[in-house]
């Protein structure tokens, strides 16, 4: 397994994130237990979640069950790196959701009695929280630092702007600030390019692709799987059935799967330090632990923007 670091931080991570969503709600507890003894036996140190992930299981269900895996092992938290996510809303409750100072503190103990663990290593702010200053998100983060319970703070789907402000913010705190961005990012989303990867390079940050394949789009068509065949996929695959098509010519000229290659460049564009797998089974996890030795020559990287062009040249485009 090739090794990371997160962003500017010292941390080291493994270039594939094991992505838990699936746990819980698609996934049952015992094959979760699989994949993640799996991974950690190919070298994958890097564990991603949220204390919303669950889906009809319920909010806390994905926590739950990567808690009762560690506990089997105490030299399991040893090696890991646990990142989990605040924001989402897990009650009806009003102040039960968000980024307040309030609900950080009760959702990080929260988090913590869940995943059985005394500190989490990377502690996301899920979205943006558009409603709480930003200095109250930071007082909140600085307590928890204090207190032990986290080590680095991470932010997802965050606008490049916002991921400027909070670490100008943090360094006027004389405070470490975000390391690492988890945003939305592929072949066919490519628009972190314009705003999010600029920020992130510039303040240090590692960014973290989640929805590598596009929802699966850029799986092989003929992939099992729910969100893989709904009549929406299905649409999309039909309106973009050229690029695809090229795409799938790409890759099998290049002996490997589009699902491969499609993780392969991630791992190839500046400042990403590693992408998010969320595996159903322990075939598809085996299938993707090659993908940090997979070497794109600077040729294959063109036609691969010839299929899926880049976004342009933002920021600086926009100055004169």
């Amino acid at each position: 397994m090739q090794y990371r670091q997160l962003g500017r931080s010292g941390l080291k991570v493994s270039a594939l994130c094991l992505g838990t969503m699936n746990f819980g709600s698609r996934t049952s507890p015992t094959e979760s237990f699989n994949i993640l003894s799996e991974a950690v036996d190919a070298g994958i140190n890097f564990i991603d979640t949220a204390d919303q992930y669950g889906g009809d299981a319920g909010v806390g269900t994905t926590e739950t069950i990567l808690g009762q895996w560690l506990a089997q092992d105490s030299t399991r938290r040893h090696n890991a790196v646990i990142a989990t996510k605040v924001h989402e809303p897990m009650s009806d409750a009003i102040n039960d959701r968000g980024l307040s100072a309030r609900h950080i503190q009760m959702a990080c103990d929260a988090s913590l009695k869940r995943l059985q663990v005394e500190h989490i290593d990377l502690y996301q702010m899920h979205h943006i929280d558009r409603a709480t200053p930003i200095d109250e998100i930071w007082q909140a983060m600085d307590r928890l630092y204090q207190q032990g319970k986290i080590t680095y703070v991470g932010s997802s789907n965050f606008p490049g702007w916002a991921i400027a402000q909070a670490n100008e913010r943090a360094m006027t705190r004389q405070h470490l600030g975000l390391v690492s961005e988890q945003g939305l990012y592929n072949l066919i989303e490519r628009r972190a390019e314009l705003e999010v990867l600029p920020a992130c390079q510039e303040y240090g940050l590692g960014l973290i692709p989640w929805s590598p394949l596009a929802g699966g789009l850029l799986a092989a068509a003929s992939s099992s799987g729910g969100r893989r065949q709904s009549p929406a996929m299905q649409q999309e695959r039909q309106a973009r059935a050229g690029q695809l098509q090229a795409f799938q010519t790409l890759c099998t000229d290049l002996g490997e799967s589009p699902s491969n290659i499609a993780l392969a460049w991630l791992l190839h564009q500046p400042g990403v330090s590693a992408t998010i797998i969320g595996p159903g089974n322990i075939e598809q996890l085996t299938s993707t632990l090659r993908v940090p030795d997979i070497n794109l020559s600077t040729d294959s990287l063109t036609k691969i923007d010839e299929i899926f062009p880049p976004c342009g040249a933002a920021p600086e485009a926009y100055a004169w």
